[in-house]
């Protein structure tokens, strides 16, 4: 595996002044981040493949161990709050249990049967999308979790850092980032645990604007929490309809903070009618603006 080799560049590293340790730290960095390149047309097949099943109500599971297990959990967290992801349409295989995120459990990812019995406790099936990460590329948890629930249906996507790994093969999509020899070697958390953060961004975003959650650019469909946010949620009213600020706060209130609602409300329809159009058009606020201005 190329992600445990010891570079001889770096054999005298710690007898080197800061600066140049952390010159090296950041190059590595940036090679994680042009690594994920080649991999483009792999992250769209995958997010292609996931946005079906989701469309029909699938669920959206990330797994992983250690390091893997928290860049996955980091994207999935995220979702609801940003693209008002359903919190029971979103999952997480991690091994060693919700403990591990904050202390390592040792030997927990080599239990493939903790994997599989994760699968059939989570009903695991058909239009569910199962996203597996590992470095090594093959972690016994993560390819039990990715071989049963591709055996039950599911679309699976395997991310690793090494080519011609078990993941890559056990996945229906897998994803490769060779991401080599590490500045510390072995130390995954560095340019491969980077690369694997850059590949789910890319993934979960593209999915998330192919699902409707997005438009112009903008998180209409984030979930306006605090004030921040729900002052964000009237710029984004005001700028999207064209209106001024009072027309679109008071939209926006109408629409209990909906941004899509609200747009639609300033335009002139009632929160009703509102409904109707997003319900019709799946969300997605494009074409029910495009079906409102045809009538």
């Amino acid at each position: 595996m190329r992600t445990e080799d010891a570079s001889a560049r770096y054999a005298d590293l710690d007898a080197w002044g800061g600066g140049d340790i952390l010159q090296a730290l950041w190059e590595g960095q940036l090679a994680a981040v042009a690594a994920v390149g080649p991999a483009l047309p792999a992250i769209q097949a995958a997010a292609m493949a996931a946005e079906k099943g989701l469309r029909a109500g699938g669920r959206l599971a990330y797994v992983g161990a250690g390091t893997s297990a928290r860049i996955g959990v980091q994207d999935g967290a995220e979702l609801p709050p940003t693209f008002d992801w359903p919190g029971e349409r979103l999952a997480f295989a991690i091994a060693g249990g919700e403990g591990a995120l904050m202390q390592a459990v040792e030997d927990a990812e080599d239990s493939g049967a903790d994997g599989a019995a994760w699968v059939a406790r989570s009903e695991i099936g058909p239009g569910d999308v199962v996203v597996g990460l590992a470095a090594s590329g093959s972690t016994p948890y993560t390819l039990a979790v990715l071989r049963d629930s591709r055996a039950r249906g599911a679309v699976t996507v395997g991310i690793a850092n090494n080519p011609g790994t078990p993941i890559l093969e056990t996945a229906e999509y897998g994803i490769l980032a060779a991401t080599g020899a590490e500045v510390l070697a072995g130390s995954t958390r560095l340019k491969a645990g980077t690369a694997q953060k850059v590949i789910l961004n890319l993934f979960s975003t593209l999915l998330m604007i192919r699902l409707g959650r997005v438009y112009r650019g903008r998180m209409v469909a984030m979930r306006p929490t605090n004030r921040k946010l729900r002052a964000r949620g009237v710029a984004m009213v005001a700028e999207l309809a064209g209106c001024d600020a009072g027309v679109a706060e008071r939209a926006a209130a109408e629409a209990g903070g909906d941004v899509k609602l609200g747009v639609l409300i300033a335009g002139g329809a009632s929160r009703e009618r509102a409904e109707a159009l997003l319900a019709r058009h799946d969300g997605n606020l494009r074409r029910a603006l495009s079906e409102g201005d045809d009538r």
